[in-house]
Order: structure tokens, then C-alpha cells, then sequence
């Protein structure tokens, strides 16, 4: 008896990670089977508001590369992941479904779920780090290349390739107020004169000091008499008490290290019924531009701004998309402050 129950558990196939049988039920029993696990959920935990590549997963959760790269292509294959390649790497994010995929509520809810729970504490250090270190190496890039600025803008959008569509949207934002603007990265300040003429006071927030200068040598030249200059990040809004009527990022988000934390940080300094309205790069797959640009991201999905205005608690308005003839793509994008937040 024991023998023939033996001989019989032998002759069972082996379940893995993902499912191989191909039935209509495959799909949901790979999802599940992904998400049962503890550590692959703390990755989709991880992922929820930044995307990091293979070997900054393994710097996080502190495990050898060939186990982080089995469980991330079970993830993948099961739906939850999506991977991009940014030149000699590959980094992950969370995949979304379509709205009318059969799994799609499931998915939502499963990672509504897992955003409730807080990222472990032993996962914060690792990944403080790895933001900081992708900070310094923009601020280092710019500090380097600042007298280069607007010969490496060149290479992808310059300021007048989106600065008209720019002013447009700016000019049909619907804004109780018009009291305060800041505008995050001015570059070279062009933009700022266009706030100068429609705000009481402008703010030029950067933490590259020498690009800072650059803005303040234009407003001077121009001047603009109602600018203030801040040297800092977004997460030095607070200690100055901002609170815009309109904030404005024009092609920065890229070389920033989170963007999901810059609109968190932006919504918490926006008025009620503020508007943020971001310019910047579609996803693309020219690599060459992280080194020669110094950019972090090769762009981004709209629905990566989508998710990470919701989370910030702030309703989408307009969106323009227009190409250049080098093959990149902008996208102009419109947030609102709830009036009752």
C-alpha cells in the first residue's frame, strides 16, 4: 500500500514557479502562484512608486542575482512585472494591465493590498542609498557639464521645441490664484520670464548650484525683479512654507532619482485647486542619452505620471503629446489640486 502511494506520488508532475499546463485557467494560476510567495511580494511592495534594475533589486533585498532574476522573471511571466532595457541594463517595474483583461481587477487589488502594508525597515536603508546615489550622479553630471547645458539640451528638445506648447498650457489652466509659481529645474531661466508676467512671485527651485546661477545671470539680464531662488530639492519645499498656485517641471523629471516622490513633494506644496503641470520625455530607447544628458530614465509611460499623480492626490487634466523629428516624443501633462483637500 505505502509502496503503490509511493509509486504514485513519483508519477505526479512537479509543480513549479509558473504554471506550464495550457488551459483557459493558466493565466489566473500563474498570477496566484507569483503571488504566493513573501519575498516577491515585498518586491512588488518595492516597485510600487519606482522601478529599479536587477542588480539595485539584489543590493535591496541582500540575495545573490541568479534568485532575484528567477523571481522577478516569475513575476514577469505571470503578469505583475514588466522589464525595459537601459543600456547595459534591465530594469523592472509593475505592469498594468488593460482595463478589460479578466484578471485586471484582480491584479489592481492585488497590489492594492500590498501598498497598505509599509516597505519593511531593513529595505528602506538600501534604498535611501540607491536614490542618493542616483541623485549625486545627476548633480555631479550638471555640476561637470553645466557650460555644456545647452549644447546637450540640444541633442534632445530644446527650450524653444516645447516652450510654446508649454506657455499654451499654462495660458488654459483654469487657477484660483496667481499669487505664487515655482518652477522646478528652471535650467537656463527662459521659462521664468513667462511666470514673471503672469504671477506675483516666482520661485526657481534647483539643487545644482551652478545651473541656479545661470537662472539668476537671466533674470537678472531680463530683469525680472519678482524671482526668488531656492538651491535645493523638492524635499526642501517645507522648510521655505511653499505653497504654489501653479507649479511647473519642464524635461527634469528624467534626471531625477524618484520621480513618484517628486509628485508626492510637489502635491503637498500645492495650494487647493493648484495646478502641476510637467513637460518631458515619452519612453524611448535611446540609451546614448543617460551618458551624453546625464539622464536617469529613458523617459517615462503616461501612465507612469497617471498612477504617481493619483497617489499623490491629484486629479489629471489635459495632456498633450507631440514628436520631434530626432524620434523622441514629449509629453505636456496637467494635475490638479482637489479644492477640498
Amino acid at each position: 500500500m505505502n509502496q503503490s502511494l509511493h509509486n504514485t506520488a513519483d508519477a505526479l508532475p512537479v509543480l513549479t514557479d509558473v504554471v506550464e499546463l495550457d488551459t483557459p485557467l493558466s493565466p489566473l494560476a500563474n498570477l496566484l502562484k507569483a503571488a504566493g510567495d513573501p519575498l516577491r511580494l515585498e518586491i512588488l511592495r518595492v516597485l510600487s512608486q519606482d522601478s529599479f534594475g536587477v542588480l539595485e533589486l539584489c543590493r535591496i533585498f541582500a540575495i545573490k542575482q541568479s534568485g532575484m532574476s528567477h523571481h522577478l522573471k516569475v513575476l514577469t511571466n505571470a503578469g505583475l512585472l514588466s522589464s525595459r532595457r537601459e543600456a547595459n541594463s534591465i530594469f523592472y517595474r509593475r505592469a498594468y494591465l488593460a482595463p478589460d483583461h479578466a484578471l485586471a481587477a484582480l491584479q489592481q487589488q492585488l497590489f492594492a493590498t500590498v501598498d497598505t502594508l509599509p516597505i519593511a525597515e531593513h529595505l528602506r536603508a538600501p534604498i535611501r542609498e540607491l536614490q542618493q546615489e542616483r541623485s549625486l550622479a545627476a548633480q555631479a553630471f550638471f555640476s561637470e557639464n553645466a557650460d555644456k547645458f545647452r549644447a546637450q539640451q540640444d541633442l534632445i528638445a530644446s527650450y524653444p521645441v516645447y516652450a510654446e506648447q508649454m506657455t499654451q498650457l499654462l495660458n488654459n489652466t483654469p487657477l484660483r490664484d496667481k499669487n505664487l509659481a515655482l518652477e522646478v529645474g528652471p535650467g537656463e531661466g527662459e521659462f521664468l520670464a513667462v511666470l514673471a508676467q503672469q504671477f506675483n512671485h516666482v520661485i526657481a527651485l534647483d539643487n545644482a548650484a551652478n545651473m541656479l546661477d545661470k537662472a539668476r545671470a537671466y533674470a537678472s539680464e531680463n530683469q525680472l525683479r519678482n524671482i526668488e531662488f531656492i538651491h535645493g530639492d523638492t524635499r526642501s519645499l517645507p522648510h521655505h512654507k511653499v505653497l504654489a498656485d501653479c507649479i511647473l517641471v519642464n524635461m527634469v523629471l528624467h534626471h531625477t532619482p524618484s520621480p513618484a516622490d517628486i509628485f508626492q513633494d510637489l502635491s503637498n506644496a500645492l495650494a487647493p485647486g493648484g495646478a502641476l503641470l510637467i513637460c518631458d520625455l515619452c519612453r524611448h530607447e535611446q540609451a546614448w542619452a543617460r551618458e551624453a544628458c546625464g539622464d536617469l530614465w529613458q523617459g517615462f509611460e503616461p501612465q507612469d505620471f497617471s498612477r504617481w499623480a493619483q497617489a499623490a492626490t491629484l486629479d489629471e487634466g489635459q495632456s498633450v503629446y507631440f514628436a520631434l523629428r530626432n524620434g523622441f516624443q514629449i509629453q505636456l501633462r496637467q494635475f490638479f489640486k482637489p479644492t477640498n483637500y
